[in-house]
């Protein structure tokens, strides 16, 4: 029996499977100073102590989708190490605030799988549920991805692609920010006087900057995550690959366009829900990043006076400013540049 880990590949999944993931990890204030170097992120209630007392938090909580990372992070080893692409997100619930101090585990639950149509490779649907040490569930997901077959002559299963929720309820929407005293919210220290009633339903926002991808900061982003899919770190296999080169891991992109959307939604202080998300086109490095967001919808939240909800797209390009907003084209086809189709509720002050 060999001591090693190859990794799962498709016909190792099991309807009902539940993985119990390899390694607690415990999430400090350098992960989240190593996190900013990265993306820049400049959240305000994230990024200070003082800012985050003053509201009613205990101090400054992780970034949101640092959580997300780490949690994400756990699975690769045993979901998607002969990954050929992560896929899209679903249902994704943001359940507890996450402090330095705090060790988090991950749980996956086996929940759909598909073989794909050329016999090689097949489609593997997973829950994920993030927990603190203490037991407290902190974020649970779902996503699909698509992984290797170990022998493209066995035969595929019965196919089960499950039904998931186009959206998230703004209800179910909260549970990770404590009832915060707003009166206490410095439109000046956030960087910007827009709030909830600010936003109209329809309206896009180009963000403006720019961010180009290094090779060495995406190695260090997955390695903070202990990812450690074959795509984005072995050049020697990767070189292979259709591509002939290492991919840039998608929660990579969504951080980039998250820190980019600051400017035009500096108020928008915590990612509450993952309503969906594709990765429409690979990423290299080299290749620089930009973003724009649509207001799909706002919600207010029963029981918060604090905080109200926008539903919002946030769409990612490589090479391609986003002042003419591109997404799809006549036919419905992702236009050429675009990268993420991203779709979460954030909270915003009242």
């Amino acid at each position: 029996m060999s001591k090693t880990n190859a990794g799962n590949f498709f016909e190792d999944f099991q309807i009902g499977q539940v993985i119990k993931h390899p390694t607690p990890r415990t999430v400090t204030a350098g992960d989240q100073a190593l996190y900013t170097a990265l993306y820049g992120s400049r959240f305000a209630v994230q990024s200070s102590d003082a800012f985050a007392k003053s509201l009613g938090y205990a101090h400054a909580p992780a970034d949101d989708l640092l959580t997300f990372h780490v949690v994400f992070g756990k699975t690769v080893p045993d979901i998607s190490l002969n990954a050929v692409a992560n896929l899209g997100y679903a249902g994704g619930r943001f359940l507890a605030p996450v402090y330095p101090g705090d060790t988090l585990s991950t749980v996956s639950e086996v929940i759909g799988k598909k073989e794909n149509s050329n016999g090689k490779t097949g489609v593997v649907y997973v829950r994920s549920t993030g927990y603190s040490d203490d037991g407290t569930e902190v974020l649970d997901y779902v996503r699909w991805v698509m992984v290797k077959k170990r022998d493209i002559a066995s035969p595929p299963p019965d196919a089960l692609v499950p039904d998931l929720p186009a959206a998230i309820d703004p209800q179910a929407l909260g549970n990770a920010v404590p009832l915060l005293d707003t009166a206490h919210w410095d439109n000046d220290l956030s960087g910007s006087p827009f709030r909830f009633d600010d936003y109209e339903i329809g309206e896009k926002i180009d963000h403006v900057d720019g961010m180009t991808v290094e090779e060495a900061e995406h190695q260090m982003a997955t390695r903070l995550y202990q990812n450690t899919a074959k795509v984005h770190f072995n050049l020697h296999t990767e070189s292979a690959s259709r591509f002939g080169k290492r991919l840039i891991y998608g929660g990579h992109v969504i951080s980039l366009a998250r820190a980019l959307s600051f400017n035009g939604l500096a108020n928008a202080f915590h990612v509450a829900g993952i309503n969906g998300g594709r990765h429409v086109a690979p990423l290299f490095a080299g290749d620089t990043v930009y973003a724009w967001s649509e207001v799909l919808d706002k919600a207010e939240i029963d029981g918060r006076s604090d905080v109200a909800a926008l539903r919002l797209r946030l769409v990612a390009t490589k090479n391609r400013a986003c002042a003419d907003f591109p997404l799809k084209d006549a036919e419905g086809n992702y236009e050429d540049g675009v990268i993420l189709d991203f779709d979460y509720w954030a909270l915003m002050p009242k």
